[in-house]
C-alpha cells in the first residue's frame, strides 16, 4: 500500500514539473514525411527582422468551398500558423467578401480593381453539381505598405485537384516573397540594354513594372565604348544583371569585349535571341505572307564560347499556341482560334526551381538550342514538345499554313530546347585573340557566374492596345495566360537570388484528395458500414457476454 502511494505521487510530482518545463520551452514537430510544415531557412529569414504588426487578410474563406478548395484553405492556414510561431507579429485573418448579400457586388467589385480577381468554380458534392466565386488571394501589409499575394498556381488544363496540389505546393514561396517585399528593402540593380534595337519600352513594360518591385531598373547603352570602353565597362558593372531584350542590330567586337568582360568580373546575364527575322505582324498584309531569313546578330563565336549556339532555324510543333484569324467577308467573317505550329508551348520536366510547377511558356518563332561541351554546368530550362521539327531559313511563312492539315509523322525531331541556364567559371570569348582594345585587369577566367540563354525575344513581349502595355503572356483571344512573366521572373530572381528563396519552388508536397465520383458512387454501402457494422459487432459482444457470463455462474 505505501509502495502504491508512493508511486502516485512520484507520478503527479513528474506531470506538475513536466508541466513546468513545458510553460517555459515551446516546440513543434513536424512529423509529415515530406515536411510540408518545415518552414525553410531562406522563408524564416524573410520575418525575422518583423518587430511591427504584419497583417494578412486571406480571402480564402466560404461555407460553399469544393473540398479542394477547402483543403487549400486548411493548408493555408496552417502554414500562416507556421510563420506566426516563429514571429509573433505574424497576424492573420480569414475574411469571406462574398457572405453578406447587402455587400456581395460592391466587396467583388473593389477586390478586383485591386487586382484581385475572383475564380468560378464547379462544386460537386454528393453527386449535385454547382457554382461557386472564390477570391484566392491574400493582402499582406506591414507598416505603410501592401502586397497581393496569390494562393492559385493556374495551369493549363489542369483539373481541381492538381491545380490545388500545385498551389500547396507553392504556398510557401508565395507568402515568403511577399515578406520579402514588405520587409527587405532592394539592393540590386538590373540595366536593360539598349542600343542594338532592342524591344521598345512599351513592348516590354509589364515585365519591368514586375521586376521593378524586386530591383532597381535602369537602361543602359553600349554607345560611348567608342570614346572611353574602360569607363563603360566600369560603369556596366555597377549593376547586377543585365538584360538584353530582342536585339536586333548586330553588336559590333567593342561592344561584345565590354560584355565579356563583364561576365568575367561576376556580372549575371538574361539574353532574349532571336536568330530569324520574322514577326507575326509582318503576315498581315495583303498576300498573308512574309520571308523568314537569319538574323546575324554577331553573337555566335561569342555564345559557342560560353558553352552555347542558337541555331538559324525555326521550331514547328504540333502543340502550339492557337492563331486568330478574321474568317469570312466583311460582316459575315467570325474570329478562329487555329492551330499554328510556329507558337510552340514549351515546358520543363526538370524540379529546378525557376521551372518547377510552371505554367506553359509561349514562344513565336523560336529557335534551337545547342550545348556544346566544356567546363559550364547547362541546365535545360525548356524545351518543345516532342513532336516538334526544324525549319531551314530562307523560309516562306503563309498564313494559309491554317488550312492545311498537318502530318505528324513529318513532326520527328523530338524535344527541342529553347531556354538553358549556364552556370561556373567562363572562359573569355577573347582569350589567345587579338583584342579590339586594351583594358586594364582584363581577365581570360571568370569568377563563379551564371547566364540564361533564351532563342525568342518575343517571350518577353507583352502587347498593347491603344497605347497601353498589356499583362505579359495573357492571350485576350483566348483569355489564356501562360507562364512567360512567372518564367522570366523566376530567371531573373534566380540569376540574383543571395538568400535562396527562389530555391523554396522546388520543394515538393503531396497532397492527398478523395475521389468525389468514387464518394457519391459508394455513399450508401458505406454509411451502412458505418451505422450498422458497429451495432452488430456491439450485438455479437453482448450476446458472447451473456453466454460466457451464463455459462460461468451455472457451473
Amino acid at each position: 500500500m505505501n509502495n502504491t502511494i508512493k508511486n502516485i505521487a512520484l507520478l503527479i510530482i513528474a506531470l506538475i514539473g513536466i508541466n513546468l518545463i513545458s510553460s517555459f520551452v515551446f516546440e513543434r514537430f513536424d512529423l509529415t514525411a515530406d515536411k510540408r510544415y518545415t518552414l525553410s531557412q531562406s522563408a524564416i529569414e524573410t520575418i525575422k527582422h518583423v518587430d511591427a504588426p504584419l497583417i494578412i487578410d486571406v480571402f480564402l474563406d466560404g461555407d460553399d468551398f469544393p473540398s479542394e478548395f477547402r483543403r487549400l484553405k486548411k493548408e493555408t492556414q496552417q502554414l500562416l500558423e507556421e510563420f506566426s510561431a516563429e514571429n509573433k507579429n505574424i497576424i492573420f485573418n480569414f475574411i469571406n467578401p462574398v457572405e453578406d448579400e447587402a455587400t456581395r457586388e460592391r466587396n467583388i467589385q473593389q477586390l478586383t480593381q485591386r487586382g484581385l480577381t475572383p475564380m468560378q468554380l464547379s462544386v460537386t458534392e454528393s453527386g449535385k453539381s454547382s457554382k461557386a466565386i472564390i477570391f484566392p488571394w491574400a493582402l499582406a501589409s506591414y507598416i505603410d505598405q501592401t502586397v497581393i499575394i496569390p494562393l492559385v498556381k493556374n495551369k493549363i488544363g489542369a483539373t481541381q485537384q492538381e491545380l490545388v496540389t500545385n498551389s500547396v505546393q507553392h504556398l510557401e514561396y508565395a507568402f515568403a516573397d511577399g515578406f520579402s517585399k514588405l520587409t527587405t528593402p532592394k539592393k540590386r540593380k538590373i540595366a536593360i540594354l539598349k542600343g542594338n534595337k532592342q524591344l521598345e519600352d512599351r513592348y516590354i513594360a509589364d515585365f519591368v513594372k514586375k521586376i521593378g518591385n524586386y530591383y532597381f531598373i535602369a537602361p543602359f547603352t553600349l554607345d560611348s565604348i567608342a570614346n572611353n570602353p574602360q569607363k563603360t565597362l566600369h560603369d556596366l558593372e555597377t549593376y547586377d544583371l543585365i538584360i538584353s531584350a530582342k536585339p536586333t542590330e548586330a553588336f559590333s567586337e567593342e561592344e561584345k569585349y565590354v560584355l565579356d568582360q563583364y561576365t568575367m568580373n561576376g556580372g549575371k546575364s538574361l539574353w532574349l535571341i532571336d536568330a530569324i527575322a520574322m514577326e507575326k505582324d509582318s503576315l498581315y498584309n495583303a498576300n498573308g505572307s512574309n520571308v523568314a531569313i537569319p538574323r546575324d546578330l554577331n553573337l555566335t563565336d561569342f555564345f559557342f564560347k560560353y558553352g552555347a549556339r542558337v541555331n538559324p532555324e525555326m521550331v514547328s510543333t504540333l502543340y502550339s499556341a492557337p492563331i486568330t484569324l478574321a474568317i469570312g467577308e466583311g460582316s459575315q467573317s467570325q474570329f478562329q482560334h487555329l492551330q499554328w505550329p510556329y507558337s510552340p508551348l514549351a515546358g520543363s520536366q526538370s524540379n529546378h526551381p525557376i521551372v518547377n510547377n510552371l505554367n506553359l511558356i509561349k514562344f513565336d518563332f523560336a529557335n534551337p538550342i545547342d550545348t556544346l561541351k566544356n567546363d559550364i554546368k547547362k541546365t535545360i530550362l525548356l524545351q518543345s514538345a516532342p513532336l516538334s521539327k526544324l525549319e531551314g531559313t530562307p523560309r516562306k511563312i503563309s498564313l494559309e499554313l491554317v488550312t492545311k492539315e498537318q502530318n505528324p509523322q513529318l513532326f520527328n525531331a523530338g524535344n527541342q530546347n529553347l531556354a538553358v541556364l549556364l552556370e561556373g567559371a567562363f572562359n573569355s570569348v577573347y582569350s589567345n585573340r587579338i583584342k579590339p582594345f586594351e583594358l586594364s585587369n582584363s581577365k581570360d577566367k571568370s569568377v563563379q557566374t551564371k547566364m540564361i540563354l533564351i532563342a525568342d525575344g518575343d517571350i518577353i513581349k507583352n502587347d498593347v492596345i491603344r497605347h497601353v502595355p498589356q499583362e505579359l503572356g495573357f492571350d485576350r483571344w483566348t483569355g489564356q495566360t501562360y507562364g512567360n512573366k512567372e518564367f522570366l521572373l523566376n530567371a531573373v530572381n534566380y540569376l540574383l537570388d543571395d538568400n535562396g528563396l527562389i530555391n523554396i519552388r522546388s520543394k515538393e508536397i503531396a497532397v492527398a484528395f478523395l475521389d468525389q465520383q468514387k464518394i457519391a458512387a459508394e455513399k450508401t454501402k458505406w454509411r451502412l458500414i458505418n451505422i450498422v457494422l458497429p451495432l452488430v459487432l456491439l450485438a455479437i459482444f453482448g450476446m458472447a457476454f451473456n453466454y460466457i457470463r451464463k455459462k460461468k455462474y451455472a457451473a
